[in-house]
Order: structure tokens, then sequence, then C-alpha cells
């Protein structure tokens, strides 16, 4: 597909498969960023968008593993029934119950799960560690049970999650039991619904993460999950994975009490990074793919 030189060239016979399963998905910025990362180092891979509704999934599924392709990541709605249909689950994706990067390991379709780690990462880029510290995680949905989980892998002392008792909570309450179980982290799921209670567990942690849709465009802008402002401290380290829009009401709430801040824009890049590295055993040119597309 490119020269060593790194201009594009036509796509060869010996072109490798990968791309993204989802419905819908024609706005994802994963196809720019994966082959553009691709024409960097050369390599003969193509990244395509597949717009597959969860019905259509296991066909799909088993099509790209009789066209043994190198791999795929998975978006909304698939990601936990492809947790179902993988051959085998990374420790993080069993965990989870939830995939969203496939690997195709000699014909066995290993499902990995990134987002956790493209969470951490996303802190390391901003200069903090996940290590001995403590969290107050907003939402046990599919983005906050990654996080959850892989923060607790690299070493967190202890994680407050709050939520509302949804579809979710149950499957929360299990994976709070597996980190207790498997890991040092200690873990707990809080009903959300007081302030008091959410502002001492912000007052004893060092980071207040928020994974829930609330302040994500278009139709939930106006919502913030923190209601006071004096729940916020100086220094505490706020990050809202969010990042449609870039600067969401408790990212500007945080900036004005003199916290760190980061938004989901760099967990974006750093999961899709970490695919990267799993299909090619590569790293991917992220400083390059960053000034380009993340900026």
């Amino acid at each position: 597909m490119v020269n060593t030189m790194g201009s594009i060239s036509e796509i060869t016979g010996h072109t490798r498969l990968t791309g993204l399963l989802g419905s819908p998905v024609a706005h994802s910025v994963s196809p720019k960023m994966h082959n553009e990362a691709f024409r960097l180092l050369g390599l003969d891979y193509v990244y395509l968008c597949f717009d597959v509704p969860e019905e259509n999934l296991e066909t799909a599924y088993e099509g790209l593993k009789k066209l043994n392709v190198a791999g795929f990541n998975c978006t909304m709605p698939d990601k936990t029934k492809m947790a179902q249909l993988a051959d085998r689950l990374s420790d993080a994706a069993s965990m989870i119950g939830a995939v969203n990067t496939v690997v195709n390991e000699n014909g066995v379709f290993v499902g990995h799960n990134t987002d956790g780690i493209g969470y951490v990462m996303s802190l390391k880029d901003s200069g903090h560690d996940i290590a001995d510290k403590k969290m107050t995680l907003l939402g046990a949905g599919g983005a906050a049970s990654s996080i959850m989980v892989q923060c607790a892998l690299d070493g967190a002392r202890a994680i407050d999650v709050y939520s509302i008792k949804d579809g979710f909570w149950e499957k929360a309450e299990k994976m709070v039991s597996d980190i207790n179980e498997r890991t040092d982290c200690k873990a707990a799921l809080i009903e959300m619904g007081s302030d008091e209670r959410l502002g001492a567990s912000i007052e004893e942690s060092d980071i207040l993460c928020n994974a829930t849709p609330i302040g994500m465009a278009p139709n939930h802008t106006e919502g913030c999950l923190i209601h006071d402002p004096k729940m916020l401290r100086e220094g505490l380290i706020v990050s809202d994975i969010i990042y449609n829009p870039r600067k969401t009401k408790l990212y500007q709430m945080a900036e004005q009490s003199g916290c760190h801040v980061l938004n989901g824009l760099y967990m974006l890049l750093y999961q899709g990074a970490e695919a990267f590295r799993l299909w090619t055993g590569k790293e991917m040119p992220v400083a390059e793919i960053k000034q380009k597309y993340f900026q």
C-alpha cells in the first residue's frame, strides 16, 4: 500500500485488512489515524469502516475470520457481543466483558479492550500516573468499566464508582467484586444521589473522572454531575472522557477551580495506538498523529 519513502502507492496482494465494526461508524477518525500511521511507517495495511449493527455481528465476524484479516476494532453497539464471539479474551477484556480490539494470532481471534489503556496513557501524557492513586469514577457503563479495570490492574490504590441503578448496575457489582478479589485495589460501587457522600469521596481522591455521557454534544452539553464547584479543589486531577465539546461544563468548572484538567481526546488516540501495536507489532508514531488529527 505504501513504499518505504512513505508516499501512497497501490494496494498490493499482500495488504493486510484492519477496520472498525459498529453502527454508526461514518463519523470515526480511526481510518485517518491508522492509515496515516501505516503510511508513515511504510506498512502494507489498510483500515476501513464497516457499518455492522449487533444483529449482523456474528455473520461479519465469521466472514472476517474466513478472510484471515489482521484484526479489527469494535465500537457500539458491538463490544459486548464481540466478547462472546472471540476465541480468547485478554485479562482486561475478560473482566470488563467487552471487546474493542480483535487480533488475529495465527488464526486465533483474541479479544482485547484497549479503552482503559488509552485512558491510563492519556493520564501519563498529561504528566500523571494512576499508580497508588485514589479515583472517584462517575459512571459504570462501557467506558467506565474499561477505565476502572485497567486502573486497578495498573496499581490504583482505590476506586469509588458512582452510578445510578440502571442496566449496568449488576454488571458493575460483579466487576467491583472481581477487582477486589483479583487486584490490590479497593473498589466500591455507590449509588449516585448524595452530593455529601460524593464530595467526601472527591476530597479523599487524587483523580475525578467523568465516564458518563453527561456533558456530551449534542444532547447533554448543559449537564454536569458536579453541582457545586466547592467539591473541586486546586491540584485535583479532573478528567472528562468526553471530547465533543472539548471543554464540557465539568471541564470549565475544574479549570476555574485550579484543577489539572484533561478531556477524552488523547484517550481516543492512545486506545488506537495500543490496537495498532497489537496488530502490527510496531509503535504508532503518536507525535505525528497527535499533531495532525488531535490538536
